[in-house]
Parts: C-alpha cells; structure tokens; sequence
C-alpha cells in the first residue's frame, strides 16, 4: 500500500505538469502512454514485437500528427488506412496470422490511443485547463469513493464472476461521490476565474457523473479481458499499481465521454 501510494503522489504531480501546461507537453505525454498502453496490450497475446503490432504503433504516431493539423477532419482517415493497411499485410502474409490477431491489434489503436487522445483534446477546448482535471475527477474520484464506500456499507455483489470485490453499493457512492466532486470544482473554478461562469456547477457536475458510470466500464472491462487471458497485470511499470492499462483502464473510458457531455451540454446554455 506504502509503495502504491507513492507511485500514485508521482503520477498526479506528472498529471498536473502536463495537464498544467497542455500543448506539446501534455500531447508527447498522452502519445508515450498510448504506445505504451498498447504494448502492454498486445504483449497478452504475444504480438508486442510483431509487424502488425509495428503497424498499429506507427498508426497511432500518425493518428496523433494529424490531430495538430484538424482533430475532428482527419482522425478518421488514419483509423480506416490503418485497418487497411493490417488486412493487406494479413492477406499477403497468410497464414502466417490469424484474423483475431489483426482485429486485436487493430482493436489496441482504438482502445488505447484514439481513447487516450481525448485527454490532449480535452485540453485543447476553451477553458481546457480547468475542463482536463475533470477527466480524473471522474474516474479516479469515482475509484476513491468506490473502494471507501464498499468497504463500509458494501453488501451486493455487482460483478461477483469478473469482479468480487466490487459492490453495488460501493459503484452507487463512486459516481454520486464523482458527481460531487465535479459539482464542487465547478463551483470553486466559477469563483476564481472570470472566463468560466456559473452554469459550470452544472456542466461539470453533469460531465463527472456521466464519466463516473462510464469509467465503471471500462474498469471492469480491463479485468474481463485480463480474466479471459490469465494476466494478473499489463505490466509493471507503475510500482504498486502495475502497468499503464492498469492505472489508465478507466479513464481511456471516461476521457472521450467527459469531452462529449461538455460539448453537448455546454451548447445548451
């Protein structure tokens, strides 16, 4: 716990130098986690060093480049050219791979770097230098109250196959604890900054519970797919917590709905 603590320290304060800054910083920072993260991923089913994982690893470098020039114009170009470029190498390289073995790193690109990018441009919309922190006040504070309140009032089992640990009670006092949160940041964000108005109480509010239920998701699914393939952990490199997935599983989920709720509510008021 000692260990995991201080592993957690050093990553929020990397967080808040990158978040903080934004620009070229934050960008190289979600593109290092997103290589990483699909490393770690591949590794479960021993491609990490194969040349469709190269192909993956390259269109992610790619992805990210092109969302200096237009995020919403070209993102999906280099999605679809990815996928096509996989199905050539498998069809010219048969059978030296099998169709799940495209799809699964294909399917890294998606789950790893497109959903970790929204993090970058999160950042990037107006007042993205408050609007980022609640990306992790949504899945890590839904963590935080999670874990205390099913240790305290926890008796229903929510996911006992994949997940024994977690309770109902325990995912009902994670997302009204997110919720509060994000209500709670947009109220002290309206009061010191002038840019920022009122009606943030309630975007910020709604943007931490939507991401708070969603990041219960990606949570579980992150262990579902360790479960399918007995990996314990992603990887190592975050003492105490393990590997990038495994700090990261939520907020690759709640990253890209945080973005849409603040764009979608925010365009009511």
């Amino acid at each position: 716990m000692k260990t995991r603590i201080i592993s957690g320290i050093f990553l929020v304060i990397i967080l808040a130098l990158t978040g903080g800054f934004g620009g070229w910083l934050l960008f190289g920072a979600c593109l290092c986690i997103s290589l990483i993260g699909m490393y770690e991923l591949n590794r479960v089913k021993n491609l990490e060093r194969t040349g469709i994982a190269i192909i993956s690893y390259i269109s992610a470098i790619a992805y990210y480049a092109l969302l200096l020039l237009d995020p919403t114009k070209y993102n999906m170009i280099v999605v679809i050219i990815s996928f096509l470029v996989l199905m050539s190498f498998y069809v010219f390289r048969f059978p030296k791979h099998k169709a799940e073995d495209i799809m699964w790193t294909f399917f890294s690109l998606i789950y790893v770097a497109v959903m970790i990018s929204y993090i970058y441009l999160v950042r990037d919309m107006d007042n993205g230098i408050y609007l980022v922190w609640l990306i992790f006040v949504a899945s890590w504070g839904n963590d935080t109250f999670a874990y205390f309140t099913g240790v305290f009032l926890g008796k229903h089992k929510m996911a006992p196959v994949l997940s024994p640990k977690k309770s109902v009670e325990g995912a009902i006092g994670g997302v009204l604890g997110a919720c509060l949160l994000g209500a709670i940041y947009g109220f002290v964000i309206s009061e010191v900054s002038a840019d920022v108005s009122s009606v943030a109480i309630i975007v910020y509010a709604a943007a931490s519970l939507v991401g708070a239920l969603i990041s219960i998701i990606g949570d579980l699914a992150a262990s579902a797919i360790k479960r399918n393939y007995d990996v314990k952990d992603y990887g190592n490199l975050i003492p105490g917590h393990g590997g990038i997935l495994d700090r990261f599983d939520s907020v690759i989920f709640t990253a890209p709905v945080v973005y849409w709720i603040i764009y979608l509510v925010s365009g009511m008021f």
